[in-house]
């Protein structure tokens, strides 16, 4: 990188292929690559691609490893509490960017599924858990999802749910409608059900053991759910909380995700106060940092931003909304 400074850059999404995805992810996306049905495009994977400025073409891991702190910060923390620092996040990988934000499409039910905390994962030899949150950007009538387990049901019971296939009914199923934000803790027994489309905010983890598939022959990890899940979490609806000049949808340990929104010909400044991304929702945005080449900001595409920008300005023509996820 010589002495150059860092610039936003934007990624291409990755699409992962489920069962329970849709063939039609429009008008998020005009074509997947697949006649598939796809479930998640991930915007902040460690393999997603650079398409913008002097890095395009590598990976976002690549870029992680070769920029380090400009990208991922120096041991700041944030608004979240907790925070993850310098020492974590090179200790969970030599620089691996901390946050992976997916958009989640579901056309049929997920399965039920659980996810572990850092100290579960690190003892299975895994970098860190996997605590995420889930903010509606579409949700069909009397959409729900599956969050915690019912007050009572012990470990011995849902084992035997999962054995008859009667696991949902010791499930709390929450209604969801667009703009609920959901926070996931780790340990949670959690699932989604059809015609919602999430944001999902999540650590960079991808360790899920899944518990009940409804018959679609997949493999099941009941043993480690069973050893990993809790019966009671913090997970739960967030409030929103509104704050000059964005809206503040949930401020956790490990990521914090604000909604901004740019009228037409208007323009925002969005500080940054960690590594992180911003996420179109509508609209066309023009991110604009200090010293490095303006990026085009798209519906349901990640700008990354690097830690070291300071802030961006976002300008659009004729307005756009977007969200701001960074981990503190």
């Amino acid at each position: 990188m010589g002495d150059s400074k860092l610039g936003p850059f934007r990624l291409t999404p990755w699409f992962s292929k489920r069962p329970w995805g849709r063939l039609d992810l429009r008008p998020w996306y005009a074509d997947t690559g697949t006649p598939e049905p796809v479930g998640e495009a991930w915007l902040t994977g460690p393999e997603s691609v650079v398409e913008t400025g002097p890095m395009a073409g590598r990976t976002l891991a690549q870029v992680a490893a070769e920029a380090g702190d400009a990208l991922l910060g120096a041991g700041r923390t944030g608004e979240g509490g907790g925070g993850i620092g310098k020492d974590r996040i090179n200790r969970d990988g030599g620089g691996e960017f901390p946050l992976l934000v997916k958009l989640l499409f579901s056309n049929d039910k997920l399965s039920v599924q659980v996810h572990p905390d850092d100290a579960q994962a690190q003892a299975m030899g895994q970098p860190r858990g996997k605590t995420e949150c889930w903010y509606v950007l579409e949700a069909a009538p009397g959409a729900t999802i599956g969050l915690g387990l019912k007050r009572g049901a012990t470990a011995e019971a849902v084992k035997a749910g999962i054995a008859d296939g009667t696991l949902e009914q010791l499930m709390e199923w929450v209604p969801v409608e667009v703009g609920d934000m959901v926070f996931v803790d780790a340990g949670t027994v959690h699932a989604i059900g059809p015609g919602v489309v999430l944001l999902e905010t999540q650590q960079t983890s991808d360790t899920t053991f899944r518990m009940y598939d409804y018959g679609r022959g997949r493999e099941l990890h009941v043993e480690q759910a069973l050893r990993t899940m809790k019966t009671q979490t913090a997970a739960g609806k967030v409030a929103a909380k509104k704050v000059d000049g964005f809206v503040r949808l949930i401020a956790q340990r490990y990521f914090v995700v604000d909604r901004y929104e740019v009228g037409a010909g208007g323009a925002v400044t969005i500080p940054i106060g960690g590594a992180g991304c911003l996420v179109g929702l509508r609209g066309t945005g023009l991110v604009e940092s200090e010293g490095a080449t303006a990026v085009e900001l798209l519906r349901g595409q990640a700008a990354v931003v690097p830690a070291d920008a300071g802030s961006v300005v976002v300008r659009s023509d004729a307005g756009a909304s977007l969200v701001r996820c960074w981990a503190p």
